[in-house]
């Protein structure tokens, strides 16, 4: 197979979803340079054609004729290429179970909870909305309507997304998450070991995106969180393409 890094590479995504993000991070490690496409809510026409029986949504990444869907099924992929950036990839058969079993759980409790920071109060999802409308290729006037009328939806979504989940407050339910991946990660350099893991790499990246909300400063004020996100950040940076 040729190697992707020599290959376009295309990712098709929302800013705000932290699946997409998770998969923006594995680039990032990879040293793939890749353009971005903001595909709408809407209408998702953006979408390029997809596998038989692949589901319409982000993220989905084409790397030269191959075109992939799934945040975890992508990072697999891209931790299994050879390219001039960091590897990812654990050798050791427990520890890449192990390292599987918590991007797991990132997707299925810590992303799942992140919404409802993203669009919790009528404040935050105006802000999610802003940020939407700055990413998508918007005119005036529908912009305008992305960060009037998105606001409400979204707020409408996280109340829907806390009352399924039986909670109240979803800044306490995404305390929780954090608490534990801070016991997970104890005093190790990363989560699984010494080495970054591709559960390393999608938590970064989900918690990524949040950056422009006011529980990313409640991540940074966990000394132990903050020094894991910093390493992880620090590793990005240096095989990030220019």
């Amino acid at each position: 197979m040729s190697e992707p890094a020599q290959q376009d590479v295309t990712l098709y995504q929302f800013a705000l979803c932290p699946f997409c993000n998770k998969v923006r991070a594995g680039l990032d490690l990879k040293g793939m340079s890749y353009r971005a496409v903001e595909v709408s809510p809407r209408d998702k026409k953006e979408l390029p054609p997809l596998p038989e029986g692949a589901p319409q949504k982000v993220p989905v990444l084409k790397v030269g004729d191959d075109t992939l869907s799934d945040s975890t099924v992508i990072l697999e992929y891209l931790a299994e290429r050879k390219t001039e950036g960091f590897n990812f990839q654990l050798a050791d058969e427990t520890d890449a179970k192990r390292s599987a079993e918590i991007e797991q759980w990132v997707d299925e409790a810590f992303i799942q909870a992140l919404p409802t920071v993203i669009y919790g109060t009528v404040r935050e999802a105006a802000q999610a909305a802003r940020v939407v409308a700055t990413a998508g290729q918007y005119g005036p006037l529908q912009g305008l309507g992305v960060k009037l009328g998105g606001s409400i939806v979204m707020h409408l979504i996280c109340k829907r997304i806390l009352k399924k989940a039986g909670r109240s407050d979803g800044h306490a339910w995404v305390s929780e998450n954090v608490d534990q991946f801070e016991e997970w990660l104890g005093e190790k350099d990363y989560v699984v070991g010494e080495a970054l893991s591709i559960a390393d790499v999608a938590m970064h990246g989900a918690m990524c995106c949040v950056r422009d909300f006011p529980v990313f400063e409640q991540f940074m004020n966990r000394p132990l969180l903050r020094a894991w996100f910093d390493r992880v950040q620090a590793v990005r940076d240096e095989y990030r393409p220019n």
